[in-house]
């Protein structure tokens, strides 16, 4: 299913292209399964090895025994589909991804149940957006269900990484680059792709304690007409200095504005935003383009618009903003992306102001509701969890 990015001028996110996608059933896992056929690492982690890594995880830092991968290629298409030993890539010094960025990448969980069975969250979201940002950088799309099939094989592979405790889940981070050893500005004729997996706890130390957000004035994380809707990693290179920056004013996040104006709230380098007025109403910054159309942030969406909220995609200018969380109108601000779920912003510092927003509410709310699904805890209505094992 091809889809083009959200613009302004989309009414509902509920209703964009990658919304819709996402509410395609997919086919039953069993019946994906052996698309990646396994290759065996001759040396897996001994089970102490494994159990050990389990101990005391982090968020992206220990990898399991297996990895995805398929090729492309412009005279064969894709090939060579398996789940094969995690392992370091051997690639040419002239490989086109180090000298012109042409690369894109997915961020998607797996959780344990306490039934022992492996779920994942809305996977066709996220096999459509990466054929979004496929689009956008000239590299070529994978089927929706073989993408689908990587995640099936590898956590079927690597099921006993899947950690089972509070918060944890398997990080599964699948991406494709160009390989092909040239130098020249076009579209490489090699593409690998890979999924790698990683047992993962929160993204945030601190659980839902709020965090501190610096607002770049001076940087910005994409343009118009760019590629910021998309998930390429030269988005997130974009965000590493003003994070520097965030950094040494002791703030845990960069936020970014617009572009054009410079004068309205976007997202963080990894995660959009929302903010909650004392009235109940939810607004969000609207997709322009340059904004990256989360998963959680539709799914989040959709949550508050069923349990009776008023929500609103629209443009949020700082300023307002700032006059809104010191008058009281705004009650509290919070961020969501994959990785981290939600998190509740406890300060906005930038240059000229600094201000504290106390509310956490509804960010916890959402927390609970969305999670409870996620890990079987509660129903989902909406048939957005998919079993892998």
């Amino acid at each position: 299913m091809s889809v083009t990015p959200a613009a302004a001028s989309t009414p509902d996110s509920l209703e964009t292209p990658l919304a819709r996608a996402a509410a395609v059933p997919v086919p039953p896992a069993d019946s994906l399964a052996g698309r990646f056929p396994l290759q065996p690492h001759p040396r897996p982690a001994t089970d102490a090895e494994r159990a050990q890594a389990l101990t005391d995880l982090h968020f992206g830092r220990v990898f399991t025994d297996h990895m995805a991968h398929a090729r492309w290629t412009r005279e064969g298409g894709w090939a060579g589909h398996a789940v094969v030993p995690f392992g370091d890539l051997t690639l040419s010094p002239a490989a086109a991804v180090l000298h012109y960025a042409q690369e894109v990448f997915e961020g998607i969980k797996a959780y344990r149940h306490a039934d022992g069975s492996i779920w994942t969250f809305r996977p066709r979201y996220n096999a459509a957006r990466m054929n979004l940002s496929a689009r956008r950088m000239a590299i070529p799309e994978l089927p929706e269900e073989d993408f689908i099939a990587s995640l099936v094989d590898l956590v079927r592979a690597d099921a006993e990484w899947v950690p089972s405790g509070e918060g944890e889940s398997l990080y599964l981070r699948p991406y494709a680059f160009a390989s092909e050893a040239f130098l020249g500005v076009h579209a490489a004729s090699t593409i690998d792709y890979y999924v790698i997996a990683s047992p993962s706890g929160a993204y945030f130390t601190h659980g839902l304690q709020p965090i501190s957000i610096w607002v770049s004035q001076d940087y910005h994380r994409a343009g118009r007409g760019g590629t910021g809707f998309a998930k390429t990693g030269g988005n997130y290179a974009s965000s590493l200095l003003p994070q520097q920056e965030a950094d040494a004013e002791g703030c845990d996040q960069v936020c970014f504005l617009d572009d054009v104006t410079e004068k309205n709230l976007e997202e963080l380098g990894g995660m959009n935003v929302m903010v909650v007025d004392a009235d109940g109403t939810v607004r969000t910054p609207q997709l322009t383009g340059t904004i990256l159309e989360g998963n959680t942030r539709s799914a989040i969406i959709r949550l508050l618009k069923d349990s009776g909220r008023r929500v609103v995609e629209e443009t949020i200018p700082l300023e307002s903003l700032l006059e809104d969380i010191s008058s009281g109108k705004v009650r509290e601000v919070f961020a969501c992306g994959t990785a981290a779920v939600v998190v509740p912003l406890g300060r906005l510092k930038g240059r000229g102001f600094d201000v504290a927003i106390e509310g956490s509410e509804v960010t916890h709310e959402i927390y609970e509701r969305l999670t409870g699904i996620q890990y079987g805890r509660l129903e989902d209505p909406y048939n957005w969890m998919y079993r892998l094992v």
